[in-house]
């Protein structure tokens, strides 16, 4: 089998049997000297777990967010006997399989990623297809009992103890910075975090102008910053500072990193830590006994089988991990 589009291996991942691939697109292959890097930055647990595997099948398409169509000719090239496909047009996943002669199966997650229902039914669908039916349910049920939890331990926090948080620099096809922001985050939601935007013509990962910021910069009690932006905010900040001085947070020292969590779409199991991180971050008190290193190899245990912290936060746009940021330091 093979898995195409953006996301599809790393879901497979989760559920089936490495083994069972023929193929696998040049993206997620780390030996090929020719193929899209523009993530090799960033902590892929899928790769990080499965690179050995990867790197010995044969190419069934280049991948990436600038190959977007399936290679039927690569594809037809690996043998498979299915195809696990994220390109959600279901017309053409129709064609494709037709194209192909063999089953073509697709995947979605949906917009609250690892906390969507899509995701879970992806996860389920997965299982039955493999015979994999009780490991998906393990899967499911690990992230539905994660977040009864800390939606638990943050539930009865009354709205006015609730400090207004900013989050920003969230992927959006590479391009974020410290305005790049969404007024629905779903770990915000999950976490019962007050989010600092809000009013905002549409829901979703967007930018905001350079006045707006500014404008809620009182509101912004904490900065949570992913990591993903921290290229494109560090030549910003060092041309010129007064409007990151204009946000409380970044002047009171309040400024957080996640792990950046989009990589050739969502890397779901570090999704789910930044939520951790974030409740963590937002209420210490209710999480004091919550340490993120053995909670993110708790996740990844739970998602391919292995603690893969160190590896994560080892990766050169980790940072070293979650922290708290001396800003000066950090950007200047």
């Amino acid at each position: 089998m093979v898995c195409i589009g953006a996301g599809a291996l790393r879901m497979y991942s989760y559920v089936g049997d490495v083994s069972l691939l023929c193929g696998v697109e040049d993206i997620d292959n780390l030996a090929l000297e020719e193929r899209p890097q523009m993530f090799d930055g960033v902590a892929r647990p899928y790769v990080i777990a499965y690179e050995k595997v990867f790197s010995t099948l044969d190419s069934c398409g280049v991948g990436g967010p600038n190959a977007q169509a399936a290679e039927a000719e690569k594809i037809l090239s690996c043998n498979p006997d299915i195809v696990i496909s994220a390109y959600e047009d279901v017309e053409k996943a129709d064609a494709l399989q037709e194209q192909l002669g063999v089953p073509v199966i697709t995947l979605r997650s949906g917009p609250d990623g690892v906390f969507d229902d899509a995701f879970a039914q992806s996860m389920t669908l997965l299982g039955a297809i493999f015979h994999e039916e009780e490991r998906a349910e393990e899967l499911v049920s690990f992230v539905a009992s994660q977040r009864e939890e800390i939606q638990r331990r943050t539930a009865d926090i009354a709205r006015e103890d609730r400090p207004g948080v900013y989050i920003c620099g969230l992927g959006n096809w590479g391009t974020t910075d410290h305005l790049m922001t969404a007024q629905d985050y779903i770990p915000f939601s999950v976490a019962n975090v007050r989010n600092a935007v809000t009013g905002l013509a549409a829901d979703g990962i967007q930018p905001i102008e350079e006045e707006k910021f500014v404008a809620l910069g009182e509101e912004m009690d904490i900065m949570i910053l992913d990591a993903a932006a921290v290229k494109n905010i560090q030549p910003l900040y060092q041309q010129d500072s007064a409007m990151f001085d204009s946000c409380k947070a970044w002047r009171e020292g309040e400024v957080y990193l996640q792990m950046a969590y989009n990589a050739y779409y969502t890397n779901f199991e570090i999704a789910l830590a930044n939520t951790w991180f974030i409740a963590k971050t937002v209420y210490p008190e209710a999480f004091a006994d919550v340490d993120l290193t053995e909670k993110t190899n708790e996740i990844t245990r739970a998602f391919l089988g292995q603690e893969l912290a160190e590896e994560i936060f080892a990766c050169p746009n980790s940072f070293g991990g979650y922290q708290k940021l001396d800003t000066e330091t950090f950007f200047g």
